[in-house]
This record gives C-alpha cells, structure tokens and sequence, in this order.
C-alpha cells in the first residue's frame, strides 16, 4: 500500500483551493462566514466523498461496485448522500432573522454549493467543480453589479448596517436624533451603561439607508463625536 495517493491529494488540495475562491468573496464582502468556513466545508464533503467511494473496500468488486456479503450490493454513494442534508445544519447558522428582514440566506447557499464542489473533486469530477466554481463567483459578483447598476431602485437595493458605539451617556440621545433624521428605518436602538465607567455607554442599532453616501455621512459625524475606535459599523446585506 503506497503511502501517499497522488490522486487523492490533488483532489483534496482542488477542493481547498476551489473552497478558497469561494470563500474569498464572502470575506471580501464581510460575510459571517469566510474564507476559513468555505474551505473547510469544500475540503470536508471532498474527504466524505472519497471515503465513500474508496473507504470501505472489505467487499469491493470491480471500480465502483460494492458487493455485500449479505445484502448483494452496497450503495457507494451513502456516505456522499448525508452531506447534502448535513450541510443544511451549517448553512442555518448563518441565518439571522431580525423582524421581517432575513439575512445571510445568500451566505447559506454559497456554503451548500461549497459542499457540492467539494463532493464533485473528491469523485474526479474537476471540470464540474471548476466550472460550478466559475459561475458561482459570477453571479455573486456581476449579479450584485447588474442590481445597483440596471434594475431600477428597490428595496432589494435598501442597504442595512449595525452600528455599536461608545459615548458619553449624554450623547446617546443626539446619536439617535440624527440617525433617525439620516436614516430610513432605524430599529433596536439600545444604550447600555459600560461596567467599568458608568459615564459611558454602547450605543447600538440597526438601520436602512438607500443610498450609501448616507453611511459615510454618519461614519463622519459619530467619528467627530467619538473617534475612530470607538465605533463599529458592520454592514447586513447578503
């Protein structure tokens, strides 16, 4: 038994690098899950595939027939088959829901075709998974520019941020004064008291803003009131 299959560690070392394309947008968009989450889930349904496959040979017969002593035949794809509705477990993670909006629903199915391409280079089908790869990374990317740029203004193209701040106490009521003058929904705006210093408090809150200038405005305003490192700005969309 050779120590070291070529075979299966350019199908591993594809998944990885496939898992990485994947992932890279994701991260580039400030995703919950990135480059890390996508590589291991490509690189995870390449080894189960591969396992399923190969990793049972006790009653092997022929390339890719499995007989069973006391059954007859064994189903080869059985171990493959779970990933597909295993992977559902992963992808609800990255689901939220706050009130009617949902979000990271386009981060779920990125990871399930993830998984998909990693089940396709553990079976040696690298042209499936390059290309599925291909056509991923371009609807994720020249879709999204198709939306701003051609289809007329929607709420599709409504931008939500979580903002989180640190202020005076004093300074939260204005905070909330211009973002609601700034901002087209503003919701769970809360202010808490810091532990630590009681004249303190973290600001956070989630809102809609058509246009994205509108966010450099508040960035700009709170950066004059606080400073940069106290404030965090993460922005919703999938």
């Amino acid at each position: 038994m050779e120590l070291l299959n070529i075979d299966f560690l350019i199908r591993l070392c594809a998944a990885s690098a496939l898992g990485f394309a994947l992932g890279l947008e994701r991260e580039l968009t400030n995703k919950y899950a990135g480059l890390r989450t996508h590589i291991l889930v490509c690189l995870g349904a390449c080894v189960f595939t591969i396992l399923s496959i190969y990793g049972f040979p006790t009653f092997a017969s022929g390339d890719n027939v499995i007989i069973d002593q006391a059954t007859g035949v064994r189903d080869t794809a059985r171990i493959a088959a779970q990933i597909v509705t295993g992977i559902g477990f992963i992808g609800a993670g990255t689901v939220l829901r706050n009130g009617p909006m949902v979000f990271g629903l386009t981060t779920a199915a990125t990871l399930w075709l993830a998984a998909s391409v990693g089940m396709a280079c553990g079976a040696g089908m690298y042209d499936v998974a390059a290309i599925s790869t291909i056509l991923s990374i371009a609807v994720l990317t020249l879709v999204r520019m198709f939306e701003r740029r051609i289809l007329p203004t929607s709420a599709k193209q409504v931008k939500r941020f979580k903002i989180s701040v640190y202020c005076d106490s004093g300074d939260a009521k204005k905070i909330y004064d211009y973002l609601t003058s700034k901002a087209d929904d503003v919701r769970d705006f809360v202010s808490k008291k810091l532990i630590e210093n009681p004249d303190k408090v973290k600001v956070t809150s989630s809102l809609e803003v058509a246009n994205k200038k509108i966010i450099d405005e508040i960035y700009e305003y709170l950066n004059d009131m606080t400073g940069q490192d106290s404030i965090s700005l993460q922005e919703l969309n999938d």
